[in-house]
């Protein structure tokens, strides 16, 4: 049973698929993949009560994805399935695979590790509802280990279609739609970067019919080596990568995706990022003025000047909440069902998900979004993208450091660390524990006493405390991790990281 929850990863699969890395064994076979979905298939069955079932799935650009996608179509049509074969594909489109009239499966995987290594791979799993959770995908996990390996058959049931074409012209109706009109990128030089992802389909198939010039695009072809970069938006080389190429091309603005295109960044005119704090207080100025005094939720570790950005500026609400997508997705989705209206959730990693998208996280409807925005402004002549957030107040240091727990049972040390912190800060002069916190010790640290914030946190998946601290004023970084630091120290079970 160990090794299948063993692959779980919140509400994801995830497994070293490639030998290639030393001390990093195989364990997402084709086996065990094979038997999971088959397992998936069954819980789809028990779910819906229904013998006849069709399931979808596709892949990013990685190495592994062939052999583990024969394998999972062998499980599937081993439990009676209709598979229908999506091959290089995003993960929004996969979920979209559910709601499209013509596609309309029963239910979805998606073939990824994120922007996890070349030797890594997993799988991502949508009902009609959205995503699973965490406690559906143990639920899958502990049927496939019922289920044990089996060997693989002939496959008899299994049909290619071209989702992508399909998901590419919905993204290009909405802009249409949003733009009013049918080239609104004339005129504009819009540069990708798609990190040799499952992102490159943007260029051609969606900016190109918009009417953009987009010379310079970069690393558009799948190559699950990752050759060029990581496809991470939040990446400090990926970041730099696309920079450059804003910057050579004297582009418009340029876009980056992750490895599956769940995730976004981007670059304005001026070659500076908007990624992190800035990418969300760009959504916010536009969420906000299509909803007005609206609710934001965001990860834990958005800065005071994006607060301010939020309800000062914008008038709308900043519901800062917890690490991970699906905490920040769920908890929109908890308080409009509660009556507080929110149209949007945002982590600082770049995941995003708006409320008329289904709660779909999906960097390239976020890019949309933008898209929209950039050609409404220069419809108008009403300037471009970076004035429209030029007021955003930015920290003045920012860092983050990452303890390690040395405990086996890291999950009650670091509840333990945290609730000797938090009465650490109480008797701290000069900080307080913020209110409204959902994660973690959250301390505001007055001026005078570092003049900004600090959060510690356990992680979500692995024996670490991350420490992220930002400052207004110059030192006042190193004044409150210091003092952080030198609390931490005492704890025999943490490994501080030789930088501290």
């Amino acid at each position: 049973m160990d090794q299948w929850l063993k692959l779980q990863n919140g509400s994801d699969v995830r497994g070293v698929a490639l030998d290639g890395v030393v001390g990093e064994p195989i364990t997402l076979t084709e086996g065990i993949s094979r038997t999971i979905g088959c397992a998936f298939a069954q819980w789809l069955k028990g779910r819906s009560g229904r013998s006849s079932l069709r399931v979808a799935v596709g892949h990013d650009s990685r190495l592994s994805s062939d052999s583990i996608k024969h394998a999972v179509f062998q499980g599937l049509e081993k439990a009676g399935c209709a598979v229908f074969d999506c091959g290089l594909a995003s993960t929004p489109a996969m979920f979209m695979s559910t709601i499209f009239e013509n596609h309309g499966y029963d239910g979805a995987i998606m073939l990824t590790a994120s922007h996890l290594p070349f030797n890594r791979n997993g799988m991502k799993f949508f009902l009609r509802e959205g995503g699973l959770e965490r406690g559906e995908i143990t639920e899958i996990l502990t049927l496939a280990a019922e289920i044990g390996e089996f060997d693989g058959a002939e496959l008899l049931n299994t049909k290619k279609v071209s989702l992508m074409d399909d998901y590419a012209r919905h993204l290009v109706q909405i802009i249409r739609a949003g733009a009013g009109a049918e080239r609104p990128l004339d005129g504009l030089k819009i540069v990708v970067d798609a990190g040799n992802g499952a992102g490159g389909f943007f260029v051609d198939q969606v900016l190109i019919p918009l009417g953009a010039d987009t010379t310079g695009s970069q690393f558009l072809d799948p190559d699950g080596s990752f050759p060029n970069h990581i496809p991470n938006p939040e990446n400090k080389e990926a970041m730099a990568s696309i920079v450059a190429a804003v910057k050579n091309q004297a582009a418009d603005f340029g876009i980056i995706f992750d490895t599956d295109v769940d995730r976004a960044g981007a670059v304005d005119k001026k070659g500076r990022p908007i990624n992190r704090n800035r990418f969300i207080a760009l959504m916010a100025t536009i969420v906000l003025e299509e909803h007005p005094g609206s609710t934001l939720v965001t990860d834990s570790v958005t800065s005071t000047g994006l607060k301010w950005w939020i309800e000062e500026k914008l008038g709308g609400i900043h519901h800062r909440y917890q690490r991970g997508y699906r905490n920040v997705i769920n908890e929109a989705v908890r308080l409009n069902a509660a009556g507080a209206e929110s149209w949007l959730a945002l982590e600082t990693s770049g995941h995003g998900a708006w409320k008329e998208n289904y709660f779909l996280d999906d960097g390239a409807y976020q890019i949309a979004k933008i898209l929209i925005k950039i050609a409404q402004l220069k419809a108008a002549g009403q300037g471009t993208i970076d004035e429209l957030i030029a007021e955003l107040p930015e920290p003045v240091e920012a860092l983050e450091l990452r303890p390690l727990i040395l405990e086996v049972d890291f999950s009650a040390y670091a509840d333990r660390v945290l609730k000797e912190f938090s009465a650490f800060v109480e008797q701290t002069e000069g900080w307080s524990l913020t209110p409204k916190n959902h994660e973690g010790v959250h301390v505001t640290c007055a001026p005078g006493f570092g003049t900004g914030w600090a959060l510690l946190r356990k992680s979500l998946h692995d024996p670490q405390m991350p420490l992220n601290v930002e400052s207004d004023e110059a030192g006042g970084a190193e004044i409150i991790s210091k003092k952080i630091v030198e609390f931490l120290s005492t704890f025999e079970g943490l490994k501080l990281p030789s930088s501290a």
